[in-house]
């Protein structure tokens, strides 16, 4: 367990009574380990754009890193293919979709 904390820089942090951080909110924003907060910065810093909205050299670099992104998670739960790798705003645009995609048409009365 320790070496999986090691990887989130903010779990490092006692609480002010010194007592070892727990986090359980992750629904409304999840802590980050340290290779997201280096990928999140380096895109920051050197390629930052809207992603499928241009054609420029930004814009191609995102567009890239976003679909390997997909890719990767894909392998990673299995999915057939990439395309079924969707990203939303959050936990709660996410539960609405399914809500809304799965669960009208397949939930009845009774």
């Amino acid at each position: 367990m320790e070496s999986i904390r090691s990887d989130f820089p903010i779990l490092g942090q006692p609480l002010a009574d010194g007592t070892p951080l727990v986090y359980l909110d992750s629904a409304s924003s999840a802590q980050k380990p340290r290779v997201v907060i280096d990928a999140l910065s380096e895109c920051y810093e050197t390629y930052y754009a809207n992603a499928h909205r241009g054609v420029y050299q930004f814009g191609v670099k995102i567009d890239e890193a976003v679909e390997g992104a997909r890719e990767r998670i894909a392998r990673m739960i299995g999915a057939e293919r990439p395309e079924e790798v969707i990203f939303t705003s959050g936990t709660t645009m996410s539960i609405n979709l399914v809500a809304q995609a799965w669960g009208r048409p397949s939930v009845v009365r009774g």
